[in-house]
């Protein structure tokens, strides 16, 4: 199945995206992590296409689609993926979203809920006062100081690899590769994620919800039981053996757990 890649011009400028499917099947939009791109779903995408227009933008500012003004933030975010979703003529999408992609897709589902049939959350974090004030005690995740014989791109693979899985040395290229192409500061993103109240928006969610548990991803699999206790409609799967890249780590698993889900779906 061919992955298609396009640019939507928005009001901000472009934004970048890739897709596989027939143009006339129901539409699911697929949200990166911090600092990836649409990449992270490459070998979803074909798998989801089977029966669904599978959609993977690339956020404003990672990638290649251009940034917003201002400062980074989970609302600016998800009014641009609501913004690419008019623009290609989607009245309504199934929206799958992983870490930072996940707390888009809330924002995107409690503010556009129009647009919004149904949630995947993956590796999502609740991020409620406590959350802020943990992750304000916490060590700048992917920051770097560039340094002149390029040893920084060693510190960005290390910082990451513990918590990937060993042997897949091309998750870890992956990686590296989008967080150079971000716009700006790398680490604007996980800010964004930890200054967003979530607490102020999980109300209004009214989708039918899936949360996706990677079991070996130290920061999110503990935020599962927060999402089954604030949405007591959602249900809940685990991957297991999945560590913080679990699109790209187990497509075939990831795109099985979506479509069973979305197979549920009246």
């Amino acid at each position: 199945m061919t992955v298609r890649r396009a640019y939507a011009d928005l009001p901000h400028g472009q934004v970048h995206y890739a897709e596989c499917g027939d143009a006339g099947a129901p539409v699911v939009l697929l949200l990166h992590q911090t600092p990836r791109s649409w990449a992270e779903y490459r070998g979803v995408l074909p798998l989801l296409a089977a029966r669904y227009r599978a959609l993977a933008m690339d956020t404003a500012g990672f990638g290649n689609s251009d940034a917003l003004p201002g400062p980074a933030s989970i609302e600016a975010w998800a009014g641009a993926a609501a913004a690419l979703l008019e623009a290609l003529g989607v009245a309504q999408a199934h929206v799958v979203g992983h870490h930072t992609g996940g707390v888009i897709a809330i924002e995107l589902a409690a503010c556009h809920a129009q647009l919004v049939r149904s949630l995947v959350l993956s590796s999502t974090p609740y991020t409620d006062e406590a959350f802020r004030r943990a992750r304000a005690e916490r060590p700048p995740i992917d920051a770097v100081e560039v340094a002149e014989d390029g040893s920084h791109l060693a510190a960005l693979w290390r910082k990451r690899q513990a918590f990937y899985p060993a042997g897949r040395s091309d998750l870890l290229h992956a990686f590296v590769a989008d967080a150079m192409k971000v716009q700006g500061d790398v680490e604007a993103g996980h800010r964004a994620v930890a200054s967003y109240r979530m607490e102020e928006r999980i109300g209004a969610i009214r989708q039918p919800t899936l949360v996706i548990r990677a079991p070996d991803d130290p920061f999110a699999s503990p935020h599962a039981a927060d999402w089954l206790q604030r949405l007591p409609h959602a249900r809940w799967v685990d991957i297991a053996g999945g560590m913080v890249p679990l699109p790209d780590q187990s497509p075939d698993a990831f795109a099985r757990a979506v479509m069973e889900f979305l197979d549920t779906l009246p």
